[in-house]
């Protein structure tokens, strides 16, 4: 467009902040002052691009970039604005647009700064826009001192509640339960315990027709979502369950101060959880304080297999090696028939071996069984005596936490006490470097290897004392347990949410006899309340003592008869000899039962081994 025929763009802005201001900031008279302006000062096409209800720090506002197009595009000559605020309140982002019209050749008139850039440049410019960016700041920092005196007296700070809650109609600072939402945000956490992931339970909730949170509360007229078309009511995400998963709204806490905003980009920035401020019992809870921390150890670190194998094990997330301390994860392998095992994650990694010296490998349907009897002598010891058992388990306990305990206190001492010696040392360091007795690299190099210690004493420090005030609080307790097990008739279908409701975790030992197929395997199970607690060992009768001896002297000759045959080279010529009888077997196996998954109970012969947490670790393997 040639220059004499380039229109005027009169650019008027409010944000919320400036109507406290009155009637003079609003729109309608900064359209008037600018048009008066224009019209006595002869200014061609007046066109005015207006942004109302909009902070000056954003500048993704719509008339601001209509503006900015039509500047690229040639089309605009000069743009009016009352003051320099109006363009925004980052004064690099305003000298930056400045100078883009400079170079554009548009004229820039802030009538009432007297800001003309036809008569050249204006050296108070960059002090105006500086002062206008502190006055953004300044505001936003009195804003954020309200919600913070405010969450810090326990009151809700978020716009509005979560799903599952809404805003009590006489009280809106007070939450009440949405029960619509609510069934829904427990029937979440339940099919959690039961070993759904996030994205099984959206489609779960989809196959129901089930309405999403945005959705729901958009019918309600509450929430974030009120001018937004929803086009999938039905559509879960697993972000949405994964959040829902995680609020500690739904105990009936008050959570404050989980993400922050800064003045410019007005965007949420999520907080570390150690800054979270929680006022407990503010609200009705939805979840009880058990479930929800079950929910989040059922989620830890848990492989799931929704296709294949199908559903995944009730023993995901809970079985543990002995040896490193790391999950164990499930394997299905088809010898025949389909075998779930266990297998540390560990001893994969690579090199292989080097973080854990063996796979622990265990047959899964076997730990079953194990938990099965152990839960079913737990039933009947409650039944006969519970205030014998709640005595035993609680004396138990008490004893072990505190033996731990005075370790724990003992370390607590020694961490202190090192933090008290890093603390003198930064004084000393930075007191020589001040006096220019220590280079400035040496310094550097001190500060960061003396603070990075700290704060991971302090680290442990927390941790510690985190322990000690559980083993105050003696949350682990005889009396739950029984109540859990009064809740429950049989254990003849052993469930994820029975397991997770009754087990913390499995931890599996090494076996017995590494690589043989005939071998034992100890487990020690932790209960929930009780900690770790093992049935007394059966008494065997002679023909069952006699039997394990036979088995036992059959695993030492096929053993000796592997090793021999390593030593003299034949073991791969063995292998080939076997190998299409091996293969026929398979065959045969797989012929008969083409959809079997895994091993039905009764095909275990576990009455030759200790019931006390001793399984098989492997049984359906082809003997030669």
């Amino acid at each position: 467009m040639k220059k004499e025929q380039r229109y005027t763009a009169l650019y008027e802005r409010l944000s919320h902040d400036d109507e406290l201001q009155g009637e003079s900031n609003s729109i309608s008279n900064q359209k008037q002052l600018l048009m008066e302006y224009a019209v006595s000062h002869e200014l061609p096409s007046p066109r005015h691009f207006a942004d109302d209800g909009i902070s000056g720090t954003r500048f993704d506002r719509p008339a601001f970039l209509e503006m900015l197009e039509e500047i690229e595009e040639g089309n605009i000559g000069a743009v009016l604005v009352k003051d320099m605020s109006r363009l925004g309140r980052d004064y690099l982002k305003v000298g930056q647009i400045v100078e883009m019209f400079r170079q554009k050749d548009v004229r820039l008139i802030a009538v009432n700064d007297g800001t003309d850039t036809l008569h050249g440049d204006d050296d108070f410019l960059p002090f105006r826009n500086i002062m206008n960016e502190w006055y953004a700041k300044d505001t936003s920092k009195k804003i954020r001192s309200t919600f913070k005196a405010k969450g810090e007296a326990g009151k809700h700070v978020a716009s509005s509640p979560p799903y599952g809650y809404m805003k009590d109609p006489e009280d809106k600072n007070r939450w009440i339960v949405d029960e619509e939402a609510a069934e829904v945000v427990r029937r979440i956490f339940k099919l959690t315990l039961e070993g759904k992931g996030p994205f099984q339970i959206c489609k779960i909730l989809e196959a129901d027709k089930v309405e999403i949170p945005a959705y729901h509360q958009q019918k309600l007229g509450i929430g974030l979502y009120q001018s937004r078309e929803l086009k999938y009511p039905y559509r879960w995400t697993s972000s949405s369950v994964a959040s829902i998963l995680t609020r500690k709204e739904y105990l009936g806490h008050t959570v404050n101060f989980k993400t922050r905003k800064h003045f410019k980009d007005k965007k949420s920035h999520y907080v570390p959880q150690k800054y979270w401020q929680i006022f407990e019992d503010t609200q009705e809870p939805i979840i009880d304080e058990e479930t929800f921390e079950n929910a989040q150890k059922c989620r830890t670190g848990i492989k799931r297999y929704p296709n294949g194998w199908g559903e995944p094990h009730p023993l995901d997330g809970k079985m543990v090696c002995h040896d490193c301390g790391g999950l164990m994860y499930c394997h299905r392998t088809s010898n025949g028939k389909k075998v779930a095992q266990y297998v540390c994650a560990n001893y994969g990694k690579q090199p292989v071996g080097t973080k854990c010296s063996s796979g622990h490998r265990i047959n899964a349907e076997a730990v079953i069984e194990i938990v099965r009897d152990t839960l079913r002598y737990l039933k009947t010891t409650i039944e006969d005596n519970p205030e014998e058992f709640i005595e035993h388990v609680t004396q138990v306990e008490s004893d072990k936490r505190n033996a731990e305990a005075k370790k724990k206190q003992d370390r607590l001492k020694v961490c202190r006490k090192r933090v008290d010696e890093l603390e003198k040392l930064i004084c000393r360091i930075y007191e020589d470097n001040a006096l220019g007795k220590m280079p400035e690299n040496r310094y550097e190099t001190l500060i960061r290897q003396y603070s990075r210690e700290q704060g991971e004493l302090n680290e442990e420090i927390d941790a510690i004392e985190a322990f000690l005030s559980e083993v105050e609080e003696n949350r682990k307790s005889g009396k739950r347990f029984v109540d859990l097990m009064s809740r429950y008739n049989n254990f003849d279908e052993i469930t994820p949410f029975m397991i997770n409701e009754f087990i913390d975790r499995i931890e599996v030992h090494e076996r017995d006899r590494k690589g043989s197929v005939q071998t034992t395997q100890k487990i020690d199970i932790y209960f929930n309340f009780i900690g770790n607690y093992s049935m007394p060992e059966k008494e065997l009768t002679e023909a069952e003592k006699a039997e394990i001896e036979r088995m036992e002297a059959i695993k030492d000759k096929r053993h000796q008869q592997y090793v021999l045959r390593k030593e003299r080279g034949s073991q791969k010529r063995w292998e080939e000899k076997y190998e299409p009888r091996r293969r026929a077997r398979l065959a045969k196996l797989k012929a008969e039962n083409p959809n079997t998954y895994g091993i039905p109970a009764e095909e275990y012969d576990q009455e030759h081994y200790s019931r006390q947490s001793v399984v098989l670790a492997e049984s359906v393997v082809p003997d030669f």
